[in-house]
This record gives structure tokens, C-alpha cells and sequence, in this order.
């Protein structure tokens, strides 16, 4: 299980990283850029922000825990991770990989 404090651990571990607030959930973004990542304290679950390619293969490893968020984010990659019950080394690498996707963007001016 990931905890709350686990997960914002992991999720600030990246350089530049910042939370904030999102409707009823905790945003998570790189500085100037925008988010990779939600969480929702509510059921401890996380929406991250994945490639739609990246989201077939993640949802692919945890079908019943790891699904795409079921509106039009979704269709675009948007992903839920069940936090009760996915590995740690699952979430940490999709929050690596909706970072480095960010990364690769040109910075918003």
C-alpha cells in the first residue's frame, strides 16, 4: 500500500516538482509547466498523465487497479493507479515517465 505521505514523497521527488490545489484533489506539476500527475485523498488514488501508448502498457500490467480515468482525459492518456494495492515501482515509473513527457515539452510562456 502507498500512503498519502508515500505517494507526495514520490511525486516531489522530481526536480522542479510543486503541489497544489485541484478542485477536491492535490495537483502536481513542474514548475511553469503543466501537471503530470492528481491525487485524491479520498480513495488514495492517483490520475497520471501518461502517453496513450504508456497507458496501454500500465494498464496492461494491472488491469483491475490501473485503468484509464473514464471521460475524454482518458482517451488522451490520463490513467488512475489505485494506491491501496498497485506496487510502489509501478507508480514510480509511470510518475517518471508523465515527468520526462513533461519535460520534453517547451516550457508555457
Amino acid at each position: 500500500m502507498i500512503s498519502e505521505k508515500m505517494f507526495m514523497e514520490m511525486a516531489l521527488s522530481f526536480p522542479g516538482t510543486e503541489a497544489y490545489p485541484h478542485f477536491d484533489r492535490i495537483g502536481l506539476k513542474v514548475t511553469g509547466r503543466r501537471m503530470f500527475a492528481s491525487y485524491w485523498a479520498k480513495d488514495n488514488t492517483t490520475n497520471i498523465f501518461l502517453t496513450t501508448e504508456e497507458q496501454r502498457i500500465f494498464c496492461e500490467m494491472d488491469p483491475e487497479h490501473v485503468y484509464p480515468v473514464p471521460n475524454k482525459w482518458g482517451e488522451k492518456g490520463a490513467t488512475t493507479f489505485v494506491l491501496d494495492t498497485v506496487a510502489r515501482e509501478i507508480v514510480m515509473e509511470a510518475l517518471l515517465s508523465a515527468y520526462n513527457e513533461i519535460m520534453q515539452t517547451k516550457k508555457r510562456k
